[in-house]
């Protein structure tokens, strides 16, 4: 779907043409009488004595863009709308707080929750009624939308008494929704296995993954079972994060062509996904790739990062290095229809020969595997199928790679599916810190210059006056950073200064971390809000604690926290994480699928910590770059690794570089832990044995 129709053709115009969000553009033709969330929508609400429908949705969400089509395009239902109401747009991953406040009550009221969320404010924004997609007539057990405007309507002008009386009940409830329980001490080594015990509860044994039918990657708790296996060296463990990975990477839900991970599979064997990518979801699962080639060694988990990386640096990045949020699921007005195949299609571009062995090893049908096309899945792993096929394999890889360009090639000609173009700084912190440290595990350079492009843009385009914004688009940045704006992109920066060992990193890093606690942080309850001090004054001030499709913005703030301990020796930044960890010790042992990255970061805190100092002179930089790549090439999640030359600024303030030089002229590495420190070493052999101890 076009994200904005040509104006001139246009019957109908409303405020939403002078946003920036892509998703707030593409209703801008609506004949809703749209408004976006500000000033002046508000208090017009109060001037009319009108209630507010705030509908709240994002770029990529196909049932987003059919209840556009059903509803919001439909003169009749807008008309409606606009007599009855004052009526809101809002993108949801333009304002989190909005989206956060308004799905608790959602959430709180249905039992349920997701987009299109819809729901009905008094003019103090009290939320009063709510739900998600309406069809625009009775159907799929849901009442039609005019009938639910116009009940709400009538009710808010019966009952308006009832509904302000049971308003600050609702408020209470949202507020309330804040609240950490008592330190119950630090989670140690049985609360990590504890967690992984009832995480397992949830293990596919047959698919990989979670539970059934839809189903998401789970990267974060994929992560932290990996965590696990090598903390306890407990093989089940393994076993099931080598299942879930290679069946997503050779099912429907990754592109085979083009790279990227698409957002869930509508079935729970990976074949059919919801055709959406995100770059979040791209962030996290090239990062658990990364970790899983480097824990075995396994050559598809490197072909998968690099797939992805690549897709994102071809498809998703700025001229000037940021980084674009979505693609939509839809092209041309149906969902898939840019990434699916018909036999015919792919004979007439591989020819006969080779499409019937490219097509049998892709599951390419005459009949098809989705609504009558194909969508190209791997049944068999390359050297199954080659045996069962009598293949060389080596001929067999030969035909697949040949084939994927000429069909991507093909592929390319086809009408591409609309791409949210805003540039948000959480997800931008995310894939920095994807970039920067595949930069370190696979020595690429060009993958360094991506990472620290993006770094540079977000500095220049995102931080004013010490604080970073959330979104950039056409030029104009905008919106209070939210506490995943800063805690996303300082991890980014950290990974990027380990990776690179330039310091310039760490001091942004640093800058925009003790402004992340001067505007977030709740001291009383050792914890994070999602808004800063200077934010927008609205009827609930929320914290996000849970890991859901991104982490939790204080799950990062927390794991930065305790990074930043080991790299500057502020010990306070470690009581900070430790106070907010022990509040949450029960939540990690009775829910892991809702806190995987928070496992993750108190993982790190139990420790043992490896603090890795390699220093070396630009004129010998071979000998340097191998020690690093010792450190870097195998699994070794709880590290901080600072790469520096000697007597430089640097090595005078942080704590793993004092009094520490060359050994006999050479690059040297130091490796501590557990308040011990090892000999210095000079080659990659030395060092090789320290760490794998």
């Amino acid at each position: 779907m076009n994200p904005v129709p040509d104006v001139k053709k246009a019957k109908f115009t409303n405020r939403l043409i002078h946003e920036t969000s892509p998703y707030l553009r593409q209703h801008a033709h609506n004949p809703v009488d749209w408004h976006p969330w500000d000033p002046a929508a508000l208090e017009l609400a109060k001037q009319q004595n009108k209630p507010i429908l705030l509908s709240v949705g994002y770029s990529a969400c196909h049932w987003c863009h059919v209840m556009e089509r059903e509803s919001f395009e439909n003169e009749n239902i807008a008309r409606i709308m606009n007599q009855c109401f004052v009526n809101v747009k809002v993108d949801r991953e333009e304002r989190p707080d909005l989206d956060s406040i308004y799905m608790n009550y959602v959430q709180m009221t249905t039992g349920s929750g997701g987009w299109p969320m819809t729901v009905f404010l008094t003019p103090d924004q009290v939320p009063f009624f709510g739900g998600t997609y309406f069809p625009p007539d009775d159907r799929y057990g849901r009442p039609g939308f005019p009938k639910i405007c116009l009940a709400v309507y009538e009710a808010y002008q019966q009952r308006r008494t009832e509904i302000e009386k049971s308003a600050p009940d609702i408020v209470k409830s949202l507020q309330g929704m804040n609240q950490l329980p008592d330190p119950q001490g630090l989670p140690g080594a049985e609360t990590l296995s504890l967690a992984y015990r009832n995480l397992a509860q949830r293990f596919d044994l047959t698919h990989g993954g979670f539970g059934g039918a839809p189903k998401f990657p789970g990267s974060m708790s994929l992560a932290f079972c990996l965590r696990h296996y090598h903390r306890t060296g407990f093989q089940p463990a393994l076993d099931f994060i080598q299942l879930s990975l290679e069946k997503m990477a050779l099912g429907g839900i990754y592109d085979q062509l083009g790279g990227g991970f698409h957002r869930y599979s509508v079935d729970d064997h990976w074949l059919v996904p919801h055709f959406e990518k995100m770059l979040y979801d791209n962030a996290l699962l090239s990062r658990l790739y990364l970790d899983a080639f480097q824990q075995t060694g396994n050559p598809l988990y490197r072909r998968i990062t690099e797939e992805i990386l690549d897709y994102v640096r071809r498809e998703m990045t700025h001229p000037e290095g940021g980084f674009y949020s979505t693609q939509d699921a839809d092209s041309e007005g149906e969902e898939g229809k840019f990434f699916v195949w018909t036999l015919d299609e792919i004979e007439s571009i591989l020819g006969k020969a080779d499409s019937q062995v490219f097509c049998r090893y892709f599951d390419v049908s005459r009949s098809g595997n989705f609504e009558g096309k194909n969508i190209l899945n791997v049944p068999l792993p390359l050297h199954a199928f080659a045996a069962r096929e009598r293949v060389p394999i080596e001929e067999l890889q030969a035909l697949v790679e040949r084939g994927r360009k000429q069909l991507f090639a093909e592929r390319e000609k086809r009408v591409k599916p609309h791409r949210d173009e805003k540039i948000l700084t959480s997800w931008n912190g995310l894939m920095l810190a994807s970039f920067a440290t595949t930069t370190a595990v696979l020595q690429r350079a060009d993958y360094l210059q991506t990472a620290c492009q993006n770094a540079r843009f977000v500095l220049d385009h995102l931080k004013q006056e010490g604080k970073l914004l959330r979104t950039f688009k056409d030029g104009q940045a905008k919106l209070n950073g939210y506490l995943e704006d800063y805690a996303y992109f300082v991890e980014g920066l950290l990974a990027l200064f380990q990776a690179s060992g330039d310091p310039q990193w760490l001091d942004h890093a640093v800058q925009l971390n003790e402004t992340l606690l001067d505007q977030f942080w709740d001291n009383a309850s050792a914890s994070f809000y999602l808004t800063g001090r200077d934010h927008e004054k609205l009827i609930a001030r929320v914290k996000d604690f849970y890991d859901n499709a991104t982490p939790a913005g204080s799950s990062v703030a927390v794991f930065n926290l305790l990074k930043l301990a080991v790299l500057t020796g502020e010990t306070e930044y470690r009581k900070k994480a430790e106070a907010n960890l022990s509040c949450m010790r029960t939540a990690l042992e009775r829910h892991p699928g809702g806190f995987g990255y928070l496992l993750e970061a108190a993982d790190f805190c139990a420790g043992p910590v490896r603090e890795i100092a390699i220093l070396g002179s630009r004129q010998d930089d071979r000998a340097t770059r191998q020690l690093t790549q010792v450190v870097y090439q195998r699994y070794l999640p709880n590290k901080i690794v600072v790469v520096a030359e000697p007597d430089t600024q640097l090595t005078s303030r942080l704590p793993l570089l004092q009094e520490r030089g060359l050994v006999e002229g050479k690059p040297t590495a130091y490796v501590c832990q557990n308040y011990s420190c090892q000999r210095p070493v000079t080659t990659p052999v030395d060092l090789e044995a320290l760490v794998r101890e």
